[in-house]
């Protein structure tokens, strides 16, 4: 892992939903243990605010739905060769089938590929992603389930390099060059996605999947876990946006 991006994980760590939280807490702590009370209050009582914040429904959708309305899902009548899909995690648990071993993101950016894939006679699909804290790439774990639910050897490219969007990015367009091309990911990453792509030079056609959003009937509705892992997701990408956008 080079300095570069583990150094972009770390800052991104303290910035996102969890990394503030704690951050606040043990800092409210250390006021505490040395008795200054006012500052130890203020910053505990931060620590308290931001979680309720990000764990609220209402405000996590917000946040995932300005993200996953940019882009429509896919028309499936279009003819494109190359299908990209992007990576995401997996583990090597070997008392796990393989639908488990790639995490939920995974099996469904797989499943929007290969549907399209089907549609398209002759389209190649690229999959990418590193091997994380694994000995096996993202990329290879995604490629065993699509040719297991079909797809022929052939019509499959793997490279398990790419730590990051812009790296999957830059060999997609060592393949593909300036033609169009279907961009599965999901539709929380697509508008990061595609700045990267097409900041490259590469025209990807968005096939979002994988959407958190929901439409709620009403506002008095509890804190909990699911909304502080879907805020964690967002501001995840709006990091990454504005990342992306400040080195252009």
């Amino acid at each position: 892992m080079n300095i570069g991006f583990f150094s972009k994980k770390t800052a991104a760590y303290f910035i996102e939903p969890f990394g503030m939280v704690l951050t606040l807490f043990v800092i409210g702590l250390y006021f505490l243990f040395t008795k200054n009370i006012n500052l130890s209050t203020l910053f505990l009582s931060l620590s308290l605010c931001v979680m309720v914040l990000y764990s609220y429904p209402p405000f996590a959708n917000y946040l995932v739905a300005n993200l996953e309305s940019k882009y429509p899902k896919y028309d499936y009548t279009k003819s494109v060769k190359y299908i990209h899909i992007l990576g995401s995690a997996h583990n090597l648990d070997p008392e796990q089938p393989l639908s488990s071993q790639l995490c939920g993101v995974s099996v469904k950016r797989d499943l929007e590929g290969i549907l399209i894939h089907k549609k398209i006679e002759g389209s190649k699909i690229i999959f990418t992603g590193y091997e994380g804290i694994t000995n096996i790439p993202t990329a290879v774990m995604n490629a065993r389930l699509a040719k297991a639910l079909g797809v022929k050897e052939d019509n499959v490219i793997i490279s398990g390099l790419p730590k990051d969007t812009k790296e999957e990015a830059v060999f997609t367009k060592s393949i593909v060059g300036d033609n169009p091309f279907v961009l599965v990911t999901s539709a929380t990453n697509m508008p990061r996605a595609m700045i990267l792509f097409e900041s490259l030079g590469l025209n990807p056609i968005p096939a979002p999947t994988n959407f958190y959003k929901k439409k709620f009937n009403s506002y008095f509705l509890a804190p909990g876990l699911d909304s502080f892992i879907i805020s964690s997701i967002a501001i995840h990408e709006y990091i990454g946006i504005f990342w992306s956008k400040l080195k252009r």
